[in-house]
């Protein structure tokens, strides 16, 4: 059998990035207030950082959150840097209430009143949110709280 290694660009551009400022990985943990062992898990790509870390690594390494991010996460992409980007026709008033009233999309991805009521808030706020960006603040804030 024939097995190549998985790419990890993520991992790659930390250990490089980490060897550009002569740190170890000890040193880098220290600095991100981790185990020495997870930088090594970052680097092998068997660990992704979490939205906490991405910070803490933008701030050690100098790599943007938005790169580790979409480094970590490449389906991301698609939500992060649409492809269609064409002007929207309707308001975020009218956006609200089509995602409000799609029962489907709220129970298949199990949201609840709290969550609801913040997406509401944002569009009262003039905040346009496509489904894709729900989703993404969604799993955000859900992965925050059970961090």
């Amino acid at each position: 059998m024939n097995h190549r290694p998985k790419r990890n660009p993520l991992g790659q551009l930390i250990k490089q990035k980490r060897k550009e400022l002569a740190i170890t990985q000890r040193a880098l943990a220290e600095k991100l207030g981790v185990e020495s062992s997870h930088v090594a898990y970052l680097e092998s790509g068997q660990r992704k950082p979490s939205l906490m870390l991405m910070a803490e690594l933008e701030a050690a390494l100098g790599i943007s959150r938005q790169k580790i991010f979409l480094l970590a996460h490449p389906e991301a992409a698609v939500i992060v840097n649409p492809i269609d980007r064409s002007p929207l026709r309707e308001g975020p008033a009218d956006v609200w209430r089509r995602l409000r009233t799609d029962r489907a999309f709220i129970i298949r991805h199990r949201m609840n009143r709290r969550e609801l009521q913040a997406f509401e808030q944002l569009s009262r706020l003039g905040y346009v949110l496509s489904r894709y960006q729900v989703l993404a603040i969604l799993t955000m804030i859900r992965e925050h709280q059970d961090g």
